[in-house]
């Protein structure tokens, strides 16, 4: 995880005292980072920041810049002979997680090039502060007034810094200003009214919301009739720049001709294996429209976010009564309409405290809803992607034993990197996994319409996997993405458009099926060199945090000549 804000209030802030060791090094840097990006302290429960507002200046982004130099240079002094074999890959992937912030904030730019951090961020701040009670609601009440303060300033900032982005991004960017509007027109009200009955502090936060209110209206005129029509920026982040980013980020160098072959051959082998289940299903249909028969079965806009809360429990009852995980809490998610701030090209998505959270524990399973502006045609199929089998493959990717499960152990995790950082290989590769081992292992009864729901959801993975490095690589465009995701992951246009666009604006998504296939290789060596059930193997791997999976097989696999 990149932590790519700063905080309001700063300026030019001290450099990390001098480490005593490892420990003190990792302290220090998560203080700094914490100062940089408030909102992500409030996120993982930290809650000294939580009247900053990040400030995206670039006389702020430079002092990030060189403060994460000093931290690289300390990190890369400090004597790898003191260190335990813990310490050491802490060390390694704190190094890379840093070093990935330095390359977005240097040489991808994505704070001059993007829009969209600065459109989603002031929603995301402030509902961070409503929605989970770690602290009493008049005391959360004066922290927003103190966020909404600051947004204009934000999107000053992004007056200044933004030049020549992509026109796919400042569109999304629009998208998501909009539904801002709508969060402080209502929701940010609406809450207020319940958190104080002192009129003098629901004065400060009317006048402070309004100020808000009328600079994201202003941002959302200026992204459309200011940035928009100068927007002439490539997403594409070229060859050389996607690979950097893949070894920094998730610690992946294998070079891309080969990642790209791999792709195409998972991607290859799930098609015909959808294909094969669908003719089990109707031999006499073609396979895209066994499916579509399959996706008309699914709720009524008005109970999407019922129909999700009322299929979710059986997952974990199976996941629980087969002996595939074990649960260590009793907890639950709640199931919720996706924020509006937050609905660009998102379908679904978990929502967890942060791993230091103490009080405010609630988590949310976000399902993004119809929206009122949407043709019938585009209704219908974000509808259809709710479909029952469908949705029980969601279930399992964000709840049971997908995200949901990985948060319970989180709190429980040693490491302060581990509890922090994280890859996506690990974290979505995880959740994409489960998906296609928890039919493996029966789910469903083995009914091949469950069997051919997680292919779809494979297929939707591998598509990612081959348009990210294409269309950020190869020149490949969003229509030709669209249609790969529909030729090829038989997904409904209106949703193989969406995922087409977050590929322009999040090139790791290709990560789900890099990671789904490491996790399963990992786990076949596991259990031939252990002996052990399959449980033993997906507790020891979600116990050790968000690390590189190559991280995690020198943790938990024993060496090949090591006795069962």
């Amino acid at each position: 995880m990149m932590l790519l804000a700063c905080a309001h209030h700063s300026t030019s802030p001290p450099s990390p005292p001098p480490p005593s060791g490892f420990a003190s090094l990792v302290d220090a840097y998560f203080d700094a980072s914490f100062a940089f990006s408030p909102s992500s302290a409030t996120t993982v429960g930290l809650h000294e920041h939580d009247r900053a507002l990040e400030d995206l200046s670039k006389a702020r982004i430079d002092a990030r810049v060189a403060e994460l130099r000093r931290f690289i240079a300390a990190t890369d002094a400090l004597p790898a002979a003191g260190l335990s074999p813990d310490d050491a890959i802490d060390r390694a992937f704190l190094a890379s997680q840093a070093r990935a912030e330095l390359f977005d904030l240097t040489t991808l730019e994505s704070w001059r090039h993007n829009p969209m951090a600065y459109a989603r961020l002031p929603g995301e701040a402030v509902d961070g502060l409503m929605k989970r009670a770690f602290a009493p609601a008049p005391d959360r009440l004066r922290a927003v007034v103190a966020r909404l303060a600051a947004i204009p300033a934000l999107y000053a900032a992004a007056r200044a810094n933004l030049d020549d982005p992509a026109p796919e991004h400042t569109l999304l960017a629009l998208r998501l200003a909009r539904g801002s509007i709508g969060f402080f027109e209502t929701a940010t009200r609406t809450w207020a009214r319940t958190a104080t009955t002192d009129a003098k502090l629901f004065a400060q936060f009317d006048a402070a919301n309004a100020a808000a209110l009328e600079a994201t209206r202003d941002f959302a005129t200026w992204l459309e009739k200011d940035l928009y029509p100068r927007s002439h920026g490539s997403f594409a982040l070229g060859a050389e720049r996607f690979a950097e980013l893949l070894r920094l980020q998730e610690m992946v160098e294998t070079p891309l001709p080969a990642l790209l072959a791999a792709g195409d051959a998972r991607l290859a082998l799930d098609r015909a294996a959808f294909v094969e289940t669908a003719k089990k299903i109707a031999p006499d249909k073609r396979p895209a429209d066994v499916m579509l028969a399959l996706s008309a079965e699914h709720p009524a806009a008005a109970e999407l976010i019922p129909a999700v809360a009322r299929g979710l429990e059986a997952t974990r009852a199976f996941a629980t009564t087969h002996n595939l995980v074990t649960f260590p809490s009793e907890q639950r998610p709640r199931v919720q309409e996706t924020p509006p701030y937050a609905r660009a090209a998102v379908f679904a998505s978990m929502d967890t405290p942060g791993p230091y959270e103490v009080a405010g524990v609630d988590a949310y399973y976000y399902v993004t809803p119809v929206e009122p502006d949407w043709t019938p045609a585009h209704r219908e199929e974000h509808l259809r992607m709710f479909n029952r089998y469908t949705t029980s493959m969601i279930d399992i990717h964000e709840a049971y034993p997908g995200h949901f499960l990985q948060f319970l152990y989180m709190p429980r995790v040693k490491s302060k990197v581990r509890k922090l950082m994280y890859t996506t290989a690990n974290v979505e590769g995880w959740a994409h996994y489960v998906e296609q081992m928890m039919i493996d292992e029966g789910f469903g009864d083995h009914d091949p319409k469950l069997r051919l729901a997680q292919l779809q959801e494979a297929l939707l993975r591998d598509c990612r996997y081959v348009v990210a490095i294409k269309m950020h690589t190869q020149g490949m465009t969003v229509a030709e993405a669209t249609r790969v995701f529909v030729e090829q992951g038989f997904q409904e246009p209106a949703n193989a458009h969406e995922e087409a666009l977050r590929g322009t604006y999040d090139p790791m998504y290709l990560a789900y099926t890099l990671g789904k296939l490491q996790i399963q290789a990992l786990r076949d060596k596991y259990l031939a060199r252990t002996g052990r059930e399959l449980r033993a193997f997906h507790d020891a791997f979600v116990a050790q945090g968000g690390l590189p999976v190559a991280f995690i097989e020198r943790l938990i696999l024993p060496p090949a000549s090591a006795p069962r």
